[in-house]
């Protein structure tokens, strides 16, 4: 018997009582992992593939946490007195597979949305030198106040303040 999960981006075969090398995971040495992404398990039935995951679980327990082996990048170009070296290990955790097909828990039903509530009316901030010309025009024609669309900016502002 034998599953396809998915973890980190990658896919893995993996089997009752493997030791497998994943992307790190959040866990400690010792805790239990569980993975939900569970792409196809085969088994006396015959290979059950999921669309794209399988309604079931993989369940395995931490035993390293660590660093891969340094890979060394190094750039070089001739004749322009450049290279550059670099190191990268990369973390990865050791788990070793418990269980093969596990229920996956039930996932919560989405709460139904509030009723939508009608819009509240807009809250009057009043006049700032910060608003555009267009904007306190729409001000003032909202609120009676009568002034000349050709007019500059700040006497538009002082029509506006003297008219409260």
């Amino acid at each position: 018997m034998y599953a396809i999960i998915e973890t980190g981006g990658k896919q893995y075969k993996v089997e009752t009582g493997d030791i497998v090398s994943v992307e790190k995971l959040g866990a400690e040495v010792g805790e239990t992992v569980t993975f939900e992404k569970v792409l196809a398990i085969s088994d006396d039935n015959g290979l059950q593939a999921g669309t794209p995951y399988l309604d079931t679980t993989v369940t395995g327990e931490v035993t390293e946490n660590g660093k891969a082996k340094k890979v060394v990048v190094l750039k070089y170009k001739p004749k322009k007195d450049s290279k550059s070296k670099q190191g990268h290990r990369q973390p990865y955790t050791m788990v070793e597979i418990k269980e093969i097909g596990g229920k996956a828990p039930a996932k919560a039903a989405p709460a139904k949305a509030a009723p939508a509530e009608e819009p509240k009316a807009a809250e009057d901030k009043g006049v700032s030198a910060s608003m555009k010309k267009e904007e306190l025009i729409q001000y003032a024609k909202d609120h009676g106040i009568e002034i000349d669309a050709k007019a500059k900016k700040a006497d538009i502002i002082d029509a506006i303040n003297s008219a409260k």
